[in-house]
Order: structure tokens, then C-alpha cells, then sequence
């Protein structure tokens, strides 16, 4: 089985590269920015390749290829910054932010795609945090940054913006807080039981917090953990308002919450649980479990309407689930495969479905008119596996759209994509 726990990723960090120095607004940074050596046309013949998943079927990548794709790619530029791999990135307006196991959470201002190759000098990096505990999970509203780290801890940001390239980052709290610890620890019910002589109350994860999700009108914050736990808060007061216990038999690597509300959760359990509120709106239910995968789940991602849902695992698989028309509940309906190793993070733009993986390469699938998948292109570049992966819409016009992926590995870089694809 394939494990991806601290101890892998360790084992498989690999060394920087040569970059040019990009100007860091903070103290003795030694961050830079680096155009990929790699051009569109070199990549050509490693990218027109393509592979289409019909449902309930297993698609091999070796088993079709085509010739030719109308679809182009190409790496745009390379971030530097980083002293160890890269575990979240996150967008938001014109920021990318990225966290690490070097403990820092890192801004990058972004620019439109035809300004990567000639205007570096527009980019600025800026250190939002350093010292906190490997940054595990980074997600955003409209004026708030939450990171989730391997202390156990998640933290709140205040993003406040100073002028246009510019950000300010002040720390508003850490969960679950001081005055919520100590109003849980006066009353003996809210202990719970973590070691033969050791307890806490139920407000504390007890193990790495691996990953965080929003509710769709940010009024709910979503913590999962290696300690088996569901938590979920309030963002007015960062009030944990639910626990759920033994959510699942072993570590939960991924949530993601739908915009009816409905929460999936995967584990290294092999299983997707997916969780709806009660009528009274005060607690959280299991409505059904997803068991598919053959080995630990790492990544799930949404489609936009939240018609479906894609899991990535260890298994080197991207499975494919719809939502039923009645009932509301997921149907499995196929497996995208191609990758050689196992899949480490998933993120969906539009009708793009990306996945990164332990092979070192991204995929670019997207959904035919006939409703399979096809594997669009396949991104090589990264020197190790890819961690983590966002994406955003860049332009569009009357023929087709131009996206660009940013992903994240750990050879310690984060690299930016253009993607462009005709229209259906």
C-alpha cells in the first residue's frame, strides 16, 4: 500500500533548481520567480495524448492514445520561496497563497497569463506567517485566511488590503480559543478521552488537522483530522459548535462541502462518507458511505453545481461519482486512470477536472458531449510528487477558454499552467 503520511513525503523531497531573484517586500527573503525552461512547443509531443473513460469502465492510459488534441498547454512560470514541499494552495482575487512543512504560509500576487513571461517584476511575495506548525490546509473568504497545521491547531487570518500589490495579515485567533477551551473545561461532560492518562475536551483535535473546507456562505468552517474527527465552527465567533467522534476508522485526509450543504469526508479508511445536517440545523448525520477505492483516500473535489464528486487515493485512481436524481444520494459511475502512481490532490475549474499525482505529473481531464472523460494533457516539469493543486478561469472568448492550473510539489516549487481548450 501506498502511504503518504509525513515520513513518505520526507524521504521523497528533492533539491532546488537554478532561479533568477524576484524582489520579497519582507525582511532577508531569498524568494525568486523563474520562467520554465520548458516551451509550449516542446511540449507537444508529450501532451497530445488522449484517453476517454467510458463509465463503469476502467480507462488505461496505455490502452488508447490520440494523435492529436485541439487543446494546447504550456508552464508558465516557476515560484520560488519555499524551503521544503509544498502542501496547500489556495486562490482568491488576485492572490495565491501556498503553504508548507517549513511552517510558512506565503501570498503570491497573481497577473494575467500573457504577462508571466515579461513582467516578473509585478510579482511580489509576501510572508504572511512563519513558525505555527507545517501548514497542512489553507482555505479563504472575503476577508479571512484559515490554515490548519500539523500542531493541531487552526488558525485565523485577517486579510487587510493596503493598496493594490499589497496585503496585510494579522492574526485574529487560533482554534478552538482560549475562552471556548475554558468554558467546555469547567463542566465534566465535555471531556473526552484521548490516552489511558491523558484528556481534553471535545473542542480539540488531537492529531494533525489535515484539511479545512467553507460552507457556501462562509458561515461554517470545516475541520477534519488524522484523529478521526469532523468539527465543525462558526465563523462569527470561531465557536466549535459540533464534534463528530470516530467519523471514520483511520486518519480523514479530505472534506469538501456541497452547496446544498451536504459534507464528504474521505480516509485512509478506503471510504467517502458524505454527511447532511439534521432538520433542526444543530447537528450532522451520516447519510451515505462510498467504499470503491481499494487503498486510502487523499483528495476530493466538487463540481461546481455539486452534481459530482471526484476522489482521488493511493490506489492511482480519480473515481467519478454523480449525484441521483432522486434521493439525492452518489452514484458511482466510472474511473479515470492514467496516473503510475497515487493520487495526492484533485481541483475542478468549470468543466476541467485536475488531478496530481505521486508520478510527478498533473492531468487535465474534462467531460465530453457524450458523457465520457478525456484526458486533455498530461504536465510534466515537477522533480517530485505533485501535493497540491488550484486553478482559475483566465480569459475567454468566442472559440475557446484559457485556464490557469498552479500546482505545488515537493521539490519545493510551485508551477503556473496555461491551459486552453475550445469550447463545446
Amino acid at each position: 500500500m501506498f502511504h503518504v503520511h509525513q515520513n513518505y513525503t520526507e524521504r521523497n523531497r528533492v533539491g532546488h533548481c537554478l532561479s533568477l531573484p524576484l524582489f520579497a517586500n519582507t525582511k532577508n527573503e531569498k524568494s525568486s520567480i523563474k520562467s520554465c525552461p520548458e516551451s509550449s512547443s516542446s511540449f507537444n509531443n508529450l501532451f497530445f495524448q488522449m484517453g476517454i473513460m467510458e463509465f463503469h469502465q476502467t480507462f488505461h492510459n496505455s490502452d488508447q492514445f490520440s494523435s492529436s488534441s485541439s487543446s494546447s498547454s504550456s508552464c508558465l512560470t516557476t515560484f520560488k520561496g519555499h524551503s521544503s514541499y509544498i502542501s496547500s494552495l489556495t486562490l482568491a482575487g488576485k492572490f495565491l497563497y501556498s503553504g508548507s512543512s517549513d511552517k510558512e504560509i506565503r501570498s503570491w500576487r497573481r497577473s494575467p497569463s500573457q504577462e508571466f513571461e515579461s513582467n516578473h517584476e509585478e510579482f511580489q511575495n509576501n510572508m504572511v506567517t512563519a513558525g505555527h506548525g507545517a501548514v497542512k490546509s489553507l482555505v479563504v473568504s472575503s476577508d479571512k485566511l484559515y490554515s490548519a497545521h500539523q500542531d493541531q491547531k487552526i488558525r485565523v487570518w485577517k486579510i487587510s488590503n493596503e493598496f493594490d500589490h499589497h496585503q496585510k495579515y494579522t492574526r485574529l485567533a487560533t482554534l478552538p480559543t482560549l475562552g471556548d477551551r475554558t468554558a467546555r473545561l469547567l463542566m465534566p461532560n465535555n471531556q473526552v478521552q484521548i490516552r489511558r492518562h491523558k484528556k481534553c475536551t471535545w473542542v480539540h483535535h488531537v492529531d494533525t488537522v489535515s484539511a479545512l473546507a467553507l460552507s457556501n456562505d462562509e458561515s461554517l468552517l470545516y475541520s477534519v483530522s488524522w484523529d478521526r474527527t469532523l468539527k465543525i465552527w462558526r465563523t462569527s465567533d470561531f465557536k466549535c459548535l459540533e464534534s463528530v467522534a470516530g467519523a471514520h476508522n483511520d486518519a480523514i485526509n479530505a472534506v469538501a462541502i456541497a452547496g446544498d450543504g451536504d459534507v464528504y469526508t474521505g480516509s485512509t479508511d478506503k471510504r467517502i462518507k458524505v454527511w447532511r445536517k439534521n432538520p433542526d440545523g444543530k447537528r450532522h448525520f451520516l447519510v451515505q458511505t462510498l467504499e470503491k477505492h481499494s487503498s486510502g483516500i487523499n483528495a476530493l473535489a466538487l463540481a461546481g453545481d455539486g452534481s459530482a464528486l471526484f476522489s482521488g487515493a493511493c490506489d492511482r485512481s480519480v473515481l467519478v461519482w454523480e449525484k441521483e436524481e432522486e434521493g439525492g444520494l452518489m452514484e458511482y459511475v466510472g474511473m479515470l486512470r492514467g496516473h503510475s502512481k497515487a493520487i495526492l490532490c484533485l481541483t475542478v475549474v468549470l468543466d476541467l477536472v485536475c488531478s496530481g499525482s505521486a508520478d510527478k505529473t498533473i492531468r487535465i481531464w474534462r467531460r465530453a458531449v457524450a458523457g465520457n472523460y478525456v484526458c486533455l494533457r498530461v504536465l510534466e516539469g515537477h522533480n517530485g510528487p505533485v501535493k497540491c493543486l488550484a486553478a482559475g478561469v483566465d480569459r475567454c472568448n468566442q472559440n475557446d477558454r484559457s485556464f490557469v492550473v498552479y500546482s505545488g510539489g515537493l521539490d519545493c516549487d510551485i508551477k503556473a499552467w496555461q491551459i486552453s481548450v475550445p469550447l463545446v
